[in-house]
């Protein structure tokens, strides 16, 4: 039995694979990184439709099929596609739905205007996510969430999902980037995030406007450690946090590239 220590990261975008931003090749690091200091690394990111499945190598795991997500009493059928990081021995798993990420562009359409689906997304990728990990049976011993559509992540471990035993002992970091987005997700946005009888209207306040300011406010709320990941991130919020008792926080630093402080945080989350 493996005695290593295991770190999964969820990312909506990650090089290789998918590059929206400059923390996609961040990703990418950390996780080789990870890896190569003797951590047991996996990765779950969306399968957009604009992921080239053959040039990458994605192939379903039929072993990971049966699971269905509900949102709003609405059940999705849940995908799971995996690839191996090239340049390195590790699993990257692609979770997919027809409604979901079929179409070939990822948060807005061809005349730039949000999805109005993308709150139903995001809730997805989590919850989808979350039950992934549950189906591997392979209990993390850090989460690493880094972009907005994981933020509700940090919020399910700590309510929904903390009598789950594969999380027993998960300690979770979030990434804390610029604002990615200008809209809002909507009304129905946190109605949808919900899990009956599991969380509580005061579990998910800081969610409620749905902005990418308020996202970011949620998951940094819940996180055990927060990353600043970027010279633009909200000064305010990293303000805020600084100002919590018993958060960890890590600084933003520019020449940061050998990710030595990464490791350290995990170390010292990890009790190291």
């Amino acid at each position: 039995m493996s005695t290593k220590k295991r770190i999964l990261f969820i990312a909506h975008e990650m090089s290789p694979y998918l590059e929206l931003t400059e923390y996609a090749n961040m990703v990418n690091k950390m996780a080789i990184k990870s890896n190569e200091a003797g951590l047991e690394v996996r990765v779950i990111m969306p399968r957009f439709g604009i992921i080239n499945e053959r040039r990458h190598r994605l192939h379903e795991v039929v072993r990971l099929s049966g699971i269905n997500i509900v949102i709003d009493n609405d059940d999705y059928p849940l995908i799971i596609k995996v690839a191996s990081l090239p340049s390195a021995r590790l699993q990257v798993y692609f979770l997919d739905n027809e409604d979901y990420f079929k179409r070939k562009a990822v948060f807005a359409d061809e005349n730039e205007q949000f999805y109005d689906d993308n709150a139903a997304r995001a809730v997805f990728f989590c919850k989808g996510a979350l039950e992934t990990v549950k189906k591997f049976g392979w209990p993390p011993d850090i989460i690493h969430c880094s972009g907005w559509m994981t933020s509700l992540i940090p919020m399910y471990l700590k309510t929904a999902y903390k009598k789950e035993a594969v999380f027993a002992h998960s300690k979770v970091v979030y990434s804390l980037e610029p604002n990615g987005f200008k809209e809002k997700l909507g009304p129905t946005f946190v109605k949808k995030a919900t899990i009956s009888n599991l969380i509580k209207e005061k579990d998910i306040e800081l969610y409620k406007e749905g902005t990418n300011a308020a996202l970011n406010r949620g998951a940094a709320k819940y996180a055990d450690a927060v990353v600043v990941a970027g010279d633009k991130a909200d000064k305010k919020l990293v303000e805020e946090i600084k100002g919590e008792k018993g958060k960890i926080i890590l600084p933003y630093k520019k020449d940061n590239e050998d990710l030595a402080d990464y490791l350290q945080l995990y170390n010292q989350l990890m009790g190291k």
